[in-house]
């Protein structure tokens, strides 16, 4: 092998040996010396000239008659390197000098960018991921000279102890592997417990004379809610209370018939007359209490009343009065629904379920219910899906019941329905209280030392609660949770900016 052959292989060796040298020590670099950045490495023979702008807009390094301008190009292309080449401060091909530039993050190990010829430029052979906050090392190989450059940008930044972070609520969090649950959002509305409600009707025609109840209230079991003057109550109870008369008078014929027929001074025919008149007596007031049980009145209590016309109306269980049809002076029959009263401890929420969604929905599932206008949040059980589709709108019915104990669910409110359909195990996720929209970005602020830095992500599956990280975060890596926010607030008061 000649000379002129092995000389550019050693270059090539010796600009590899330098560019390790260059890595290690930017992997060892910490943020500390974060006041060094943009600043030339006296390790750097020739970096002693100042960071300017080149012709392209980029940033212009000068060492002797040597210039190269480094650029970030992203206009309808994911963000290159560009790197342009000058002698005396004119453009030369790009194939004359052999380029590298070395990236280093936080958090994040050194990036090692090689460069080939494309028009009047050298373009880097990876993107240049967001954000374009790091430290750069350029090596050039140019007419037999190895020359370095160094600076730094920041983007997307701020510094922060973990005082500052904890005053304003801000707690850190470890990305790493989590269950994601998604759920099946559906849209439904409440109703009421169909089982709970109950129609009230007289026990016997009359008239009303007082209707104290009124529509929207809550009631106990046994309120009064209408009182009542009926005829036909008034001759059923004067019956009864007759009834009980004719008995204690056949009773006591019968005992006295009794005792003169065992004494041999009656024949025993009379005695049987009066045995017969007080079965019928018995017969007669079983009947006429009968009647009274039947139209809802307890006979015991008729010797009682001192009007025997009144009756009062009152509800056979607790809840709200949801429709009242009777006023004072109106005439009542015994079917008439005068009220209607709904038990509220229970409720229903209607979900809606679209036919692709059919297959995923069983009895029995949990089910969360949040309502779409008020802060109103609760679990239930599917106890019922329709076996058909509405012939209207081609959807299904799914029913969960709610518990309702503070009477927070009310009829008609609309809900949003979420349920668990499966788990997945993801190698990779974060809080979803942590994301924040920076720069048209959905980023996480990964905590390195007392810098925190937005980390624009790629997102997967979410359950609400967590959600899928795909790229952008690692395992492992440190991210700001809870009232994340307001770390976006403190970085726009830095006024950075996205400008490369």
């Amino acid at each position: 092998m000649n000379k002129s052959n092995l000389k550019p292989i050693l270059i090539v060796i010796i600009v590899g040996i330098i560019l390790g040298g260059i890595i290690l020590n930017l992997e060892k670099s910490t943020v500390s010396n974060e006041e060094d950045r943009g600043e030339a490495s006296d390790e750097f023979a020739d970096a002693d000239s100042e960071e300017e702008t080149g012709p392209m807009g980029g940033k212009l390094f000068t060492t002797d008659d040597f210039s190269v301008e480094v650029t970030i190009y992203e206009k309808g292309v994911e963000p290159q390197f560009r790197v342009y080449l000058y002698e005396k401060n004119k453009p030369i091909p790009p194939g004359e000098a052999k380029v590298a530039i070395t990236l280093s993050r936080l958090g994040r190990s050194a990036q090692l960018f090689s460069f080939k010829p494309i028009g009047d430029y050298l373009l880097g052979d990876q993107v240049v991921e967001e954000p374009h906050s790091f430290d750069v090392t350029i090596a050039a190989e140019w007419k037999n000279k190895v020359l370095q450059w160094r600076y730094s940008q920041v983007e997307a930044r701020v510094e922060m102890t973990d005082e500052m972070l904890a005053s304003i609520g801000v707690n850190i969090q470890t990305a790493g592997s989590a269950t994601i649950r998604p759920k099946l959002q559906l849209p439904g509305v409440v109703i009421f417990n169909t089982h709970n409600i109950v129609r009230v009707v007289p026990r016997a025609p009359g008239i009303a004379i007082d209707v104290p109840r009124h529509l929207g209230e809550l009631i106990k079991e046994g309120t009064v809610l209408a009182v009542a003057e009926s005829q036909l109550l008034a001759d059923l109870r004067s019956q009864y209370l007759a009834a009980q008369k004719r008995l204690v008078l056949a009773n006591a014929n019968y005992q006295r018939e009794k005792q003169l027929w065992e004494e041999k001074i009656t024949a025993k025919q009379e005695y049987l007359t009066t045995q017969q008149l007080q079965s019928e007596a018995e017969i007669a007031l079983d009947l006429a209490a009968a009647r009274l049980r039947a139209i809802g009145e307890n006979p015991e209590t008729v010797h009682q009343l001192k009007d025997l016309t009144r009756y009062e109306i009152r509800s056979p269980i607790a809840g709200l009065i949801t429709t009242k049809a009777i006023a004072r002076g109106q005439v009542v029959r015994e079917d008439d629904a005068i009220f209607t009263v709904v038990d509220t401890s229970t409720m229903y929420a209607d979900l809606t379920v679209f036919p692709k969604d059919l297959s995923t929905v069983k009895l029995g599932q949990r089910a969360t219910i949040k309502s779409t206008a008020a802060n109103i949040e609760g679990t239930g059980e599917i106890t019922f899906i329709t076996a058909m589709l509405d012939p209207q709108t081609r959807t299904a019915m799914a029913r969960v019941t709610l518990e309702n104990p503070e009477g927070l669910w009310r009829d008609g409110i609309f809900v949003s329905g979420y349920i668990n359909t499966e788990e997945i195990e993801v190698p990779v996720a974060v809080s979803m209280d942590a994301l924040q929209t920076v720069f048209d970005w959905t980023v996480v602020f990964g905590r390195y030392g007392d810098y925190l830095e937005a980390r624009p992500l790629e997102l997967g599956r979410s359950d609400g609660e967590m959600v899928e990280v795909l790229e952008g975060l690692q395992a492992g890596e440190q991210y700001a949770a809870g009232n994340s926010f307001a770390i976006k607030a403190e970085f726009g008061k830095s006024g950075a900016e996205h400008d490369h």
